[in-house]
């Protein structure tokens, strides 16, 4: 039996309506084969979790262009708490040094900062679905 493709989420939290960026990645991501689940912007934590949890999302992409990363570490914090450390989050867009760090340190994977070429992205985001995958299997009893 073949395996399923990389599962991702792509979606925009708190109250950032810029989703031009996000749409293109999700799109070059569904053409890159894999399953991608794009949500409207404006999303908040809870949702975000939920939805990963409903959809065994391997990874979470997060787009923000005004400061909107910043929630990232409840996010990462909220993903611990349901269970779910193994899912990987990335994050793309207007990220200053000093904020890179902080989300790095909370766990995010991997931040992509504008002009990220679009294979780089699917490649890392492919990469890190395999590690979610193989830590789901190192858990599992």
């Amino acid at each position: 039996m073949a395996e399923h493709p990389p599962k991702v989420i792509v979606t925009k939290l708190g109250f950032d309506g810029h989703d031009r960026g996000s749409r293109v990645v999700a799109a070059h991501l569904r053409d890159a084969g894999m399953e991608v689940v794009y949500t409207p912007p404006w999303q908040d934590i809870p949702t975000v979790v939920k939805l990963a949890t409903e959809e065994d999302a391997d990874v979470i992409g997060i787009s923000s262009l005004a400061t909107d990363h910043l929630l990232l570490p409840k996010l990462m914090a909220a993903l611990r708490a349901a269970g779910m450390a193994d899912v990987q989050v990335v994050v793309g867009g207007i990220v200053p040094p000093r904020d890179e760090k902080l989300l790095l340190e909370a766990g995010v994977a991997r931040v992509f900062h504008p002009g990220a070429a679009l294979e780089e992205i699917a490649h890392e985001v492919r990469a890190l679905a395999a590690k979610a995958r193989a830590l789901r299997e190192t858990a599992a009893p």
